[in-house]
């Protein structure tokens, strides 16, 4: 029996039960079970392959679920479209930033705001970059920027929608360690007023200084979840995570 969604006073920011996705013979989402507490930083882990792209396709509306649910504070959001979703006060970031190349740095963090947020624009740009050290670079084109600052600008980007969920997918992976500090001290400060995230990443230092409870994936399934220090300590994790046995 499918587990029923909570009562609105108890509702997480993000609800997602027995969620499928079938892509021809592939079964990439297996009866996904999952929660996000409002104000949390959850983590999702698990081998390459196991669903996490997927699940965060079909909560961010890139991909249509084939049955289950998906509530994002409080919406039935499963099957909308991503612009739907975006304008309820989910954003994403991608592994490969996507970027306004030809237009500046200020420029690429205004247009961000263009739909619904226009008010304090400029404000909460100017704050933004500052926030993530990219004053000096303001006036440079996007695609004049190195990979790391791409990735800041990106999620610069999504700071100005002023969501309350946020999907970062990989944000540090080969940055250089200063711009990886810059992201983690955002996260931090965004958190402390209020923001939730749900975080792919493979970096288990990461991980575990930045996130409260870690979820694991793996055959599209989630096989465990709980604190860093527990979930490192789990024989199924070793196993199916790790590639050994404990």
């Amino acid at each position: 029996m499918t587990a029923q969604a909570p009562a609105p006073g108890d509702q997480p920011i993000l609800f997602v039960r027995d969620v499928h996705k079938h892509f021809g013979g592939i079964q990439a989402a297996a009866g996904v079970d999952l929660e996000v507490g409002r104000g949390e930083i959850a983590g999702l882990i698990g081998p390459n392959g196991s669903g996490k792209s997927t699940l965060f396709n079909l909560v961010a509306g890139m991909e249509t679920p084939d049955r289950g649910q998906i509530l994002f504070d409080g919406h039935e959001i499963g099957g909308k479209k991503a612009y739907t979703i975006a304008r309820l006060g989910l954003a994403r970031t991608f592994q490969i930033p996507a970027l306004f190349e030809n237009m500046t740095v200020s420029g690429n963090l205004l247009a961000a705001a263009a739909e619904g947020h226009w008010h304090g624009a400029q404000q909460r740009a100017d704050e933004t970059l500052a926030l993530l050290h990219l004053e000096p670079v303001a006036n440079n084109r996007a695609s004049d920027l190195s990979g790391g600052q791409q990735k800041l600008l990106e999620f610069g980007r999504v700071i100005m929608r002023q969501a309350s969920l946020i999907l970062l997918d990989e944000v540090t992976a080969g940055v250089h360690p200063n711009i990886r500090k810059i992201i983690l001290e955002a996260i931090a400060r965004l958190r402390e007023q209020g923001t939730s995230f749900f975080v792919i990443e493979h970096d288990m230092e990461m991980v575990r200084n930045v996130c409260d409870r870690i979820i694991v994936m793996d055959s599209g399934r989630v096989v465990t979840s709980g604190a860093f220090e527990d979930i490192v300590q789990n024989s199924e994790v070793m196993q199916t995570y790790l590639g050994r046995p404990q």
